[in-house]
């Protein structure tokens, strides 16, 4: 491909295509979709998510057989079905959706597939028990997905491919119009223009602190060098998050996009793309979308026929959390150990093999190339006045709709809980939501309607980090949580500096002490003791923020820790060390039920008797009290 002329036609014949599944709403107004003149080959598109939430529930088989079904029924040269990345609404997976009608399938079987064929593809009765119930309208209409509470405040860009297009098939990226803004900047721009267009868009990075992009960009462009190198972090580490694997399964091509727009910006001609290895389909799907990018030839040598050159190599990541940092990152991907290294100089001026370097994210480049085709006003006027543009937060834990959403910065949390998650199940109330992850803290719902943005986080304790959001409700022990994600930093310490090797280890023993039922008031002192001298004195980020998750519930959940300490009672009932089970003698009826599941013949009583349970015996795994057909057991 040498000119913008090629990849115009590509893109006109492949938007034809692709009008069935984007423009949806107006085919299926117009009538019966049968016969329906959409300018695709297929009468219809059906699409499977092949994300890897939905590929671990099965919808790989489901898909098999759907193409097999559909061979049965000689209907392969009628229907068309395509692999595609997350959908989003990851707690309703395995996930198919049926074109132009836009039928929303959840929670998909195999067993569900010949009825979805004969009633739908071939009769055109959508099978509506079958349906995410939301969709299901009185009467025969469907409601769009963009209407239903998870999607209707959500504003895509970094995600606006991920569920609609193949992405093994550069084809149908192109049809997005991918690769566009690589062309505009290649044969329109002068480098300077690409970096102020990202500099007045605002957009900050998506990974962690929020550095301005194109400040990042123009540091590494005003260092003269033989050689620059853009990386791309995709070695997303925090538990709970997901973003970028799902933009790499469902939208690689973006992300090579952005990297060369990159290049071209600071005058570099190779890219490095480090993910890691745990994430086998984004891995897969990298790979191919690479080696299709240099057989298009938007990749390697001469692009666009305008002589720049950019190509883009893998490196797998072996799973350290501290690869996150950038200087640990690079050293990694130089073939060494990957420890971070001190700063200054910083990457812009000596990175990746001591050349001009600069790393963003997978999520800050997948709004890379809607920037430069939309403008720096368009992205600017999402979101608020220093947070500018949407943010992909990884929503998990107690919240009904778990998954992945992408709104405009300044949505508050019980926004982000109540309405696009659907709130708490079974009736719990709000006690916390962690953002940020190990480096994150943990905002109480004193502050349920913050909104959401860098600034306002930081305020109250917290950060956005790369935006994994897990939600927690009353029955959650915040002195666990804060043990949770200091065994996570303990573990996942390189060891190369001693507040960070040592520092956590001592905040963890301590905590340890807290939830066993043998600290002591002075304990929470020495906590807020060792914290500071972590993140004064710790070499990279993960040191200095390790304390976050500990300090943000000292603040908020005081009171939790003095009962442990003082009154040696865990509130949420979480810490094994001080809960007690015992038996109701009024409510229990003799079942011997109890004393027959105890796993250490910690229950005695006779037939028809009530129970007692000798504590000296008990190994407090609770299992007498799931068992108990009659609430005679409870724990305090």
């Amino acid at each position: 491909m040498k000119s913008l002329e090629e990849l115009k036609s590509i893109r006109e014949r492949m938007h034809e295509e692709l009008k069935i599944r984007y423009e949806r709403e107006e085919y299926y107004q117009a009538g019966s979709a049968e016969g329906l003149e959409n300018g695709s080959q297929y009468r219809k598109h059906v699409l499977v998510c092949g994300g890897t939430g939905c590929t671990s529930s099965g919808s790989q088989k489901i898909r098999e057989e759907l193409e097999a079904e559909l061979k049965r029924n000689g209907l392969e040269n009628e229907i068309c079905v395509i692999k595609t990345g997350c959908f989003g609404l990851c707690a309703l997976g395995p996930i198919m959706i049926v074109y132009p009608e836009g039928a929303f399938y959840s929670m998909v079987k195999e067993e569900d597939i010949p009825e979805i064929v004969e009633e739908h593809l071939v009769k055109g009765n959508v099978v509506r028990h079958l349906l995410y119930d939301e969709t299901v309208k009185h009467g025969e209409g469907i409601l769009p997905l963009q209407e239903t509470r998870f999607y209707k405040k959500q504003h895509r860009v970094a995600l606006r491919n991920c569920g609609v297009i193949s992405p093994e098939k550069i084809e149908e990226y192109i049809g997005t119009g991918g690769y566009e803004a690589l062309g505009k900047v290649l044969t329109t721009m002068k480098p300077q223009d690409v970096i102020q267009i990202i500099l007045d868009s605002g957009l900050r990075g998506r990974g962690g602190a929020g550095f301005p992009t194109g400040m990042k960009w123009k540091f590494a462009a005003a260092n003269e060098a033989d050689q620059k190198y853009v990386c791309c972090n995709a070695d997303e580490g925090d538990p709970g998050a997901f973003m970028d694997r799902s933009v790499l399964e469902g939208d690689p091509h973006v992300v090579l996009e952005a990297m060369a727009i990159a290049g071209y910006a600071i005058g570099a001609s190779q890219g490095y793309i480090y993910v890691r290895a745990e994430y086998p389909i984004a891995v897969e799907r990298l790979t191919i979308a690479i080696g299709q990018a240099r057989a298009c030839g938007l990749l390697g040598k001469d692009i666009f026929g305008t002589g720049f050159d950019f190509d883009i190599e893998l490196r797998l990541g072996a799973g350290a959390f501290v690869c996150g940092e950038e200087t640990a990152l690079m050293t990694s991907i130089e073939g060494n150990r990957g420890e971070p290294r001190p700063r200054p100089p910083f990457p812009a001026l000596k990175g990746l093999f001591q050349k001009p370097t600069i790393l963003n994210n997978v999520e800050t480049l997948a709004n890379i190339p809607q920037i430069i085709l939309n403008g720096a006003q368009w992205f600017a006027s999402m979101g608020t006045e220093k947070s500018k543009g949407t943010k992909v937060f990884a929503l998990g834990g107690k919240v009904e709709n778990t998954g992945l959403v992408e709104i405009p910065m300044g949505t508050t949390l019980r926004e982000i809980v109540e309405e696009i998650g659907g709130g708490i199940p079974h009736g719990k109330k709000f006690k916390a939501a962690q953002t940020g992850g190990p480096s994150g803290g943990c905002i109480p719902a004193e502050h349920f309607d913050v909104p959401i943005d860098y600034d306002n986080l930081i305020a109250i304790g917290s950060m956005m980090g790369s935006g994994g959001l897990i939600v927690m409700d009353e029955d959650t022990c915040m002195v666990d949580i804060a043990k949770f994600f200091l065994e996570f930093t303990v573990d996942e310490s390189c060891g190369k500096c001693t507040p960070c090797r040592v520092g956590t280890r001592r905040m963890l023993e301590i905590l340890e002490k807290i939830t066993n039922g043998q600290g002591t008031m002075e304990d929470l002192d020495k906590l807020e003791e060792l914290a500071e001298h972590l993140k004064t004195g710790s070499l990279c980020a993960l040191g200095q923020t390790a304390p976050n998750p500990v300090l943000s519930t000292l603040r908020y959940f005081r009171d939790e820790y003095i009962s442990h300490i003082v009154d040696k009672k865990c509130p949420a009932g979480v810490c094994k060390a001080l809960l007690s089970y015992k038996i109701d003698a009024d409510k229990c009826k003799g079942c011997t039920l109890c004393a027959r599941t105890c796993p250490n013949d910690a229950i005695t009583g006779s037939v028809k008797e009530p129970h007692v349970i000798n504590q000296d015996k008990c190994v407090k795994c609770g299992a007498c009290m799931e068992k108990c057909r009659f609430g005679a057991i409870y724990k305090e």
